[in-house]
């Protein structure tokens, strides 16, 4: 099986104004998808990205400010799942619970790097 990359962008739930109920909901939604994908034998390793961060770039290593509040699609986290191909993929993308909250994913391939050999 190869591995694909879940990269969700969605609203922070803080930024939706949540009540405390709608986030613990939401925060269920999230633990009983991962379960379902546990269970399928698919799921690897995913985590939550903090707000913020910086941006670097161009020759110099230039920092900035990032990602850019103004931006509507905030990078929220990712999972890497196993599937054949990416349709199988996109299929295991069905529990995403942000799709309510226009939250999407990217759906990418991850390369398969040799390892080094040792010396």
């Amino acid at each position: 099986m190869k591995e694909f990359m879940f990269i969700f962008k969605a609203p922070y739930y803080e930024d939706l104004n949540l009540s405390a109920q709608e986030a613990e909901s939401n925060m269920y939604k999230w633990i009983n998808w991962v379960k379902q994908l546990r269970s399928e034998g698919v799921y690897v390793e995913g985590r939550p990205l903090m707000k913020g961060g910086k941006i670097v770039s161009g020759k110099n290593a230039v920092a900035t400010d990032g990602p850019f509040a103004e931006s509507k699609e905030l990078v929220g986290g990712y999972f890497i799942v196993k599937a054949n191909n990416i349709e199988e993929a996109i299929k295991l993308t069905r529990g995403y619970p942000d799709f309510d909250i226009n939250g999407s994913i990217e759906v990418r391939e991850v390369m398969v790097v040799p390892k080094p050999a040792e010396a």
